[in-house]
């Protein structure tokens, strides 16, 4: 087994598991709490909640996706693993990709899944619908990617979830633009948008948060 899929197979026992970084059924608890509650908030105009509704399920989205953002990368840095790995010839960057990957795996897929509730709950048509689950299906690697960006450049500060949670959601913002735009009118530019939104922030994640451990470990 390659020390990438040995790194993923493990992420992911830890993240699906009960340790330290475990709980990957709150981000969907809680994607599906705010799909719940925001009809409450709203009222009962459907015209409104259908308007409305595929925005605030992609606000959801991001915020679930930053919801376990300290148990990312600060446990392992605190217990030395990344020290091992690198003793090991493993690079920072080549862990925090497998991180990601383990991350998206965690909460992008089941978020796809929750959405098909959470629009029924706001009355979103089915065009709408599919449109929103295209645009989390590529939206959401960029979401994971920027949670483990932004756990990993505050990893080794005190407050660092809080800190990470405000890095995070500016640099979130062209996804969400393009990721709400993709709802209607011109959805195939938008979701490529957000494709390419998407794929910037995981080209970018697993060296800026590398950069940022090594300087911790330092």
């Amino acid at each position: 087994m390659s020390p990438f899929a040995a790194l993923l197979r493990r992420d992911l026992a830890a993240m699906f598991g009960s340790g330290a970084r475990g709980g990957a059924a709150l981000p969907v608890l809680f994607f599906l709490a705010v799909a719940t509650l925001y009809p409450f908030a709203v009222g009962s105009d459907a015209r409104l909640l259908a308007e409305t509704g595929g925005g605030v399920l992609w606000i959801a989205a991001l915020l679930a996706a930053l919801l376990p953002i300290e148990r990312l990368v600060r446990p392992d840095l605190e217990l030395g693993l990344f020290d091992q790995l690198a003793l090991r010839g493993v690079a920072e960057e080549a862990s925090l990709a497998a991180r990601i990957l383990a991350h998206w795996l965690s909460f992008g897929p089941p978020l796809m899944v929750a959405a098909l509730p959470g629009a029924a709950l706001m009355g979103i048509e089915a065009q709408t619908l599919l449109n929103l689950e295209l645009g989390l299906l590529v939206g959401t690697p960029g979401l994971a990617a920027l949670g483990v960006m932004a756990a990993g450049l505050t990893a080794a500060l005190r407050s660092g979830a809080a800190l990470g949670g405000l890095l995070a959601i500016p640099l979130a913002v062209p996804l969400l633009i393009f990721g709400a735009g993709s709802l209607d009118g011109n959805a195939d530019g938008a979701l490529a948008l957000t494709g390419a939104a998407s794929l910037v922030l995981l080209a970018l994640a697993p060296f800026a948060a590398g950069a940022a451990i090594r300087a911790a470990r330092e």
